[in-house]
């Protein structure tokens, strides 16, 4: 029996018992398409992690402060103590001290109230240089963005985000207009376009202003001079890691750190913030993956007990085939044929359910799913061999019947 002949005869056994097969392949099709749910769930995550962080900027390093201790004792987290100036900005301005940088943004910011003439809406105001732009990755939409002109003369404008400038004044065109912030008339010569949300916060929803206009004009307290953060883009990918050396050295040695330990300031690069939420990503997905795949193995526990029915039910069958001068290895081929064909069954099925559902499933929930062709393929590959794997025993099991016996059983 040739092959041709030998997958004819297997798919008329299996088509001859469809309730069966049916049962069968309903197994192999819901595990199949849970992997890929979750799978999918789990690439989408990390992909919209991705964007998320990806949107603060390109090849991004981020100097925060230290922490501050109070005088009772309690200590503040991160980000607290007021420690960066515009001097340590400066200075890892220069291509000496850090030729891998290629532009730096220091930056303050407060929540603060603006207001019009109709309406007004409480933002973050961000006070920063012209290099805030690039180095964040933002376009402006319409007007213009900050120039070296407005930080030397302390300008009263502002550019704003798009939900800002939508909730100040509607569809009316936000260029030119005036908003006040903190009693101080500032006229509007931008609109920036929109760039989404990320997980710290609405990137669509923010002020921005000049270093020197925030500090000297609309921000109060002692240390309204202070910076927040300083955001550093280096020059390439590539000397990401430069740079961040390049920056700690300058940082350390202006703010005498004899340590790193006793450093008062933290500079994360966007790599180690977007490993950090991949890693979170991918445990979750191999745990549910793990879980679904339970059912896998549910469904090739089912094509061997089907196997095997099949098997007993066909004794006389495989008795006279031996008879007639069939060997042993084209039983066991004819029956792996039939183990095979419900395996791929199943995973078909189970990948138009699991694309469809996919789909469906991202628009109710409104989170991506990513169905990948390498998972497509790799999906259909595991339910063929979740049938060879369960039909070797049974297949093993025909053809080592005796002709003589399988010919007397009833």
């Amino acid at each position: 029996m040739n092959w041709l002949e030998t997958v004819r005869t297997g798919l008329e056994a299996v088509l001859s018992h469809r309730l069966r097969s049916g049962l069968t392949v309903l197994g192999i099709l819901i595990g199949i398409a849970a992997v890929m749910l979750t799978v999918g769930l789990g690439l989408g995550a990390q992909k919209q992690i991705s964007q998320q962080i990806n949107s603060l900027g390109s090849n991004l390093l981020i100097v925060t402060p230290g922490s501050v201790t109070s005088s009772s004792g309690v200590r503040g987290g991160f980000g607290t103590a007021s420690t960066l100036t515009v001097a340590d900005a400066t200075a890892l301005t220069s291509k000496v001290v850090a030729p891998d940088i290629a532009a730096v943004a220091p930056t303050v910011q407060r929540s603060e109230s603006l207001s019009t003439g109709t309406s007004n809406w409480t933002t973050t105001v961000v006070g920063t240089m012209p290099d805030w732009l690039p180095v964040r990755a933002r376009t402006v939409d319409s007007g213009r963005f900050l120039t070296s002109q407005d930080v030397s003369d302390h300008a009263a404008v502002v550019v704003l985000a798009a939900t800002t400038a939508q909730e100040l004044f509607g569809a009316r065109d936000a260029v030119g207009q005036t908003v006040t912030i903190t009693d101080v008339p500032l006229t509007v010569v931008g609109v920036l376009s929109t760039a989404g949300s990320t997980a710290v916060a609405n990137e669509d929803d923010q002020a921005i202003v000049p270093l020197t206009t925030a500090s000297g004009r609309l921000f109060g307290g002692a240390n309204r001079f202070s910076l927040q953060a300083i955001y550093l883009q280096a020059q390439s990918s590539d000397t990401l890691s430069a740079a961040y050396q390049e920056a700690e050295s300058e940082l350390s040695t202006m703010h005498h750190v004899l340590s790193p330990a006793s450093a008062d300031f933290t500079i994360t690069s966007q790599q180690s913030i977007l490993n950090t939420a991949t890693s979170v990503t991918q445990t979750l997905t191999v745990l549910l993956g793990g879980i679904a795949a339970i059912s896998l193995l549910v469904g090739g526990v089912g094509v061997m007990n089907i196997m095997l029915v099949s098997v007993t039910e066909r004794i006389r069958e495989i008795g006279l085939r031996k008879a007639l001068g069939a060997t042993p290895r084209v039983i066991r081929r004819q029956f792996l044929v039939e183990a095979s064909v419900l395996g791929l069954a199943g995973g078909v099925l189970g990948v138009l359910l699991g694309v469809a559902a996919g789909i469906g499933l991202s628009r109710l929930i409104s989170q991506p799913i990513v169905i990948s062709a390498t998972a497509t393929l790799g999906a259909l590959a595991v339910a063929v061999a979740i049938g060879l794997v369960f039909g070797v025993y049974p297949a093993s099991r025909a053809a080592r019947l005796a002709p003589i016996e399988a010919l007397r059983s009833e």
